[in-house]
């Protein structure tokens, strides 16, 4: 999954397990320990494939910046954005973050939530039911890679090529 042919790559992090147990304000949601463990695991995989990202784009919620900070420290990445526009975002919102990334970052990634991820990842790719892990697409702690069109503006159904799904529970 070389990205020596200069197109365009995206990945796509939905952040680790959420701790649901605590009454606090959903941005402020920690992770749970498995959590940690899945982005942790996401991180060292990514670190050991040619795959790392040149930025790393976060929702503000303190489990997607936790999951990005875990990410970004087993590939030795100093880059986090936050960007408040991805927590509870839907598709429109999504895209326009996809679009208002700068064209010289190759390979971004994108660390938020579902419904919005799932609902994103459907949309930019045909997604086979190879991809599915027991009925589900988009589980905690998980990121899909994809081969993106030269031009993010704007991006059409099925435009981009889904690779790989890897799930940070079982890489």
């Amino acid at each position: 999954m070389s990205n020596d042919n200069e197109r365009r790559q995206l990945l796509i992090m939905r952040h680790g397990k959420a701790n649901w147990e605590m009454e606090i304000d959903d941005l402020k949601r920690p992770m749970t320990e498995r959590g940690v463990e899945e982005a942790i695991n996401i991180g060292y995989w990514l670190s050991k494939k040619p795959l790392h990202p040149d930025i790393i784009i976060s929702s503000n919620a303190s489990r997607a910046l936790a999951t990005s900070k875990w990410v970004a420290e087993a590939m030795a990445i100093s880059e986090i954005q936050q960007d408040a526009r991805i927590y509870n975002a839907s598709l429109a919102q999504l895209l326009a973050v996809l679009a208002d990334i700068p064209s010289e970052y190759k390979r971004p990634m994108i660390v938020g939530h579902n419904p919005g991820f799932e609902e994103l990842l459907l949309h930019l790719a045909d997604v086979g039911e190879q991809f599915y892990k027991d009925g589900s697409l988009f589980t905690t702690g998980t990121v899909a890679i994809l081969n993106m069109p030269d031009d993010w503006q704007p991006l059409y159904r099925h435009s981009a090529e889904l690779l790989d799904v890897i799930r940070g529970g079982s890489c």
